[in-house]
C-alpha cells in the first residue's frame, strides 16, 4: 500500500486497538463490506495461529508441564521447543494426531472487559484502515 509497516499481534476486542496489536472492528450492523471481509481474514489468520500452537504442544509435551523446570531455564527450552518444530515442520516431518489427544486447546488469557476507549492509538485505526485496504485488494480468500 506503499507504506512500510512494522509487524503486529492479533488481539481480539477486548484489547485495546494500538499500533501494534490489531483487533477487528466491533461487530454491528454499521460494518462496512471491506470491514467485515477485514474481521473475517483477521478471525482465519487468528485460528491459524491457534493450530499452530496446538500443534507445537501436542508435539512437544514437555510445554504442557513445565512446572518442573527453573525459571531460568523455561524460556531456552520454550525457543529449542519452537526451533525444532519448525525444522520439524519445514522438513515434513510426520506429525501424529494421536499428539492432539493430551493437548486441549486452552483460551490464552486475555483481559475479562474490553479496554477503554481512552487506551486505543489514534495512529492504530490508521494501521488498521491499511490492513482494511490490503485485504480488500487482495480479493476474495
Amino acid at each position: 500500500m506503499g507504506k512500510a509497516q512494522k509487524y503486529v499481534l492479533l488481539g481480539d476486542a477486548t484489547y485495546p486497538l494500538q499500533d501494534w496489536i490489531l483487533k477487528p472492528y466491533q461487530e454491528d450492523e454499521n460494518l462496512t463490506q471491506r470491514q467485515l471481509q477485514f474481521n473475517y481474514r483477521l478471525k482465519r489468520a487468528h485460528s491459524v495461529i491457534e493450530n499452530a500452537f496446538l500443534r507445537l504442544k501436542a508435539r512437544w509435551q514437555i510445554l504442557l508441564k513445565c512446572d518442573d523446570c527453573s525459571l531460568e531455564l523455561l524460556p531456552t527450552l520454550v525457543l529449542a521447543c519452537c526451533i525444532l518444530h519448525n525444522v520439524c515442520e519445514a522438513h515434513d516431518n510426520p506429525f501424529n494426531e494421536e499428539w492432539l489427544e493430551g493437548t486441549e486447546p486452552t483460551e490464552l488469557p486475555k483481559p475479562c472487559q474490553p479496554a477503554p476507549a481512552t487506551m486505543e492509538d489514534n495512529r492504530a485505526e490508521q494501521v488498521r484502515e491499511l490492513m482494511c485496504q490490503y485485504f480488500e485488494s487482495c480479493g476474495e480468500g
